[in-house]
C-alpha cells in the first residue's frame, strides 16, 4: 500500500482518533487546529502539527495544499469555519477534500463549496449503534450505500448442518454469503459444499431492507 500524505484540519477527539488510525498505517500527516492544547494531544500521531487559523488564507496556502493526497476537515463546532476551510482547500489546489458534516444540510453546503466526500460521524455512529442492537443475531454492520449493506451474522437455527448450497440463500433470500468466521478466523473462500454451524458467524451482503427483515426480526 503506498503511503500517502494528508493533511488534517481540526485537532479534536474525532481528528485525533483520525490521526491515531493514519498513524497505525504509515501515513504522513501534518495536522492544523488554531487550540494548541489539541495540537500538543495529537503530536505523538502526527508527522507535523502547525498552531493556526484554517480560514485564514495566507496560513492555509503556507501549508502547500496541492502536495497533499487528501485534506481532511474535521472541525466540528463551527460550521462555517469548516465551510470556509473547504471551500479554500480546493480553491488552492487540494487534490481531494473529504469534510465533517452534522447533518444533510450541511452535507450540501460542503459539497457545494468544494468537497469531494462528507462523513457523519455521529449520524454513522448511531446508525451502526441501532442497527447492531435490534438483533441479537446481528454482531456487526457496514453500510456500502444507500441500498446496500453488509452485515455480520449468526448462522440461524434453519441453517445449521445444512451445506451452504442447501440453504439456497442466494435464490430464496436475495443475500450472498461473502465470508464466515470461526475460531476468530475470517475465511473469504466461500465454496458451496460448506456446512454451516452455530461456532460461526456469517457475513452477509444484500439490501439492507432485506437484509434487516431477514435478521432483524
Amino acid at each position: 500500500m503506498r503511503k500517502k500524505s494528508m493533511l488534517l484540519i481540526g485537532a479534536g477527539r474525532f481528528g485525533r482518533y483520525i490521526a491515531q488510525k493514519l498513524n497505525e498505517m504509515g501515513h504522513q500527516i501534518m495536522a492544523v487546529d488554531i487550540n494548541e492544547e489539541r495540537i500538543n494531544a495529537i503530536m505523538p500521531y502526527v508527522t507535523e502539527a502547525q498552531i493556526g487559523n484554517s480560514t485564514d488564507e495566507i496560513f492555509l496556502k503556507s501549508l502547500g495544499v496541492p502536495n497533499y493526497d487528501v485534506c481532511i476537515v474535521t472541525i466540528g463546532n463551527d460550521f462555517q469555519s469548516s465551510l470556509e476551510t473547504t471551500s479554500l482547500l480546493k480553491e488552492l489546489g487540494a487534490k481531494i477534500v473529504v469534510s465533517r458534516a452534522e447533518r444533510d444540510g450541511q452535507a450540501k453546503f460542503l459539497l457545494k463549496n468544494g468537497a469531494d466526500d462528507i462523513v457523519y460521524p455521529e449520524s454513522q455512529l448511531a446508525t451502526w449503534l441501532a442497527v447492531k442492537y435490534s438483533s441479537e443475531d446481528i454482531l456487526d454492520y457496514l453500510r456500502v450505500d444507500d441500498n446496500c449493506s453488509i452485515l455480520e451474522v449468526s448462522v440461524p437455527d434453519e441453517w445449521c448442518n445444512k451445506s451452504i448450497i442447501e440453504t439456497n440463500v442466494r435464490k430464496k433470500y436475495n443475500v450472498n454469503i461473502i465470508a464466515i468466521k470461526e475460531n476468530g478466523k475470517v475465511n473469504p473462500i466461500i465454496t458451496p459444499d460448506i456446512v454451516l454451524n452455530k461456532d460461526m458467524s456469517l457475513f452477509v451482503i444484500g439490501e439492507f431492507k432485506t437484509l434487516k427483515k431477514l435478521f432483524a426480526t
